[in-house]
């Protein structure tokens, strides 16, 4: 048996990127949740994936709405990544923002986004796995992304060649 804690202080070494995952349901009511857990899954066709807990109620809002953009936060946006991971009735209270070609909302400055529909979701231990079936998608030219790396966020560092 592997100790919890001791999986989850062994995969921190491996720094991820902070992505929020916005939706609006055809009520036009905006859900959000933070995830550190976006990768690429495939090319040809372009998908997407993300791994929301099967806990989480930001997931349990926005899975019924079938779409979902992922903006991919800079490091610069700190306060947009501690805002969408806290628990608030509305997320976007006061939040500015845009809209994908779907209409879903695309969060202000973020450094790229990426405009989905649910491709599946698949039952993984105590997560889900999203994919998503990229539709439209495009990114800033400058800025670098919030890293959670080891129990904290952090910036990207680049190193000499």
């Amino acid at each position: 048996m592997i100790d919890t804690a001791l999986f989850r202080g062994v995969l921190g070494a491996y720094p991820t990127g902070v992505a929020v995952i916005t939706a609006m349901g055809p009520d036009q009511k905006r859900h959000g949740m933070v995830v550190g857990s976006f990768t690429s899954i495939s090319l040809d066709p372009p998908l997407v994936g993300f791994f929301p807990d099967k806990r989480s109620q930001s997931w349990a809002q926005l899975a019924p709405i079938g779409r979902f953009c992922v903006n991919v936060l800079g490091s610069d946006q700190l306060d947009l990544c501690r805002r969408f991971a806290a628990r608030a009735d509305d997320k976007f209270a006061d939040l500015a923002h845009g809209h994908t070609p779907s209409g879903q909302p695309l969060l202000e400055n973020a450094i790229a986004w990426i405009d989905c529909t649910i491709e599946r979701v698949t039952d993984i231990g105590d997560h889900y796995l999203v994919v998503g079936a990229v539709e439209a998608l495009g990114r800033r030219d400058t800025g670098t992304p919030l890293l959670f790396f080891s129990g904290q966020y952090h910036d990207l560092a680049e190193l000499p060649s």
